[in-house]
């Protein structure tokens, strides 16, 4: 009787079982490291933004704020006359859910944002096209 090498039904089982629970365990991290990097994206974004606002306000002889729109469908950046402190306001990671909120009374500002992977919230409500903000700069949100 000649016996040939193959691999039995039970190898060939424990092998796909490894191989899947080392697939799931790799799609679980890329998700969490897509939501930190949009994270991420999130707060350079409204970094940049709160930089360019604070650049206006400074230059600006009334010492106030700019008014300009944040929403997927807005186009242009924050200038003034010839100058120009952000050339094209940047977008939420994932537009067509979330949006960036940014509201002037003239003399302060709230800047905000939803972060996928963060629990903290703004210290008062704000919509971000459709969810509650959970990160604010500005003197009406967190700093």
């Amino acid at each position: 009787m000649r016996k040939t090498k193959a691999f039995t039904l039970i190898e060939i089982l424990v092998v796909a079982t490894i191989i899947g629970l080392l697939t799931a365990a790799a799609f679980i991290s890329y998700a969490q490291l897509s939501r930190q990097s949009r994270d991420a994206k999130r707060k350079a974004d409204l970094e940049q933004i709160r930089a360019a606002v604070e650049m206006y306000r400074s230059n600006n002889a009334s010492n106030a704020y700019p008014s300009f729109t944040l929403s997927c469908s807005s186009t242009g950046g924050i200038s003034e006359g010839t100058t120009t402190y952000l050339s094209s306001i940047p977008k939420d990671p994932k537009c067509s859910t979330n949006t960036y909120y940014y509201s002037t009374s003239g003399t302060d500002y709230t800047l905000g944002a939803f972060l996928e992977a963060s629990s903290s919230t703004c210290s008062s409500t704000y919509s971000c096209g459709g969810v509650n903000c959970n990160y604010c700069l500005g003197p009406y949100g967190q700093k």
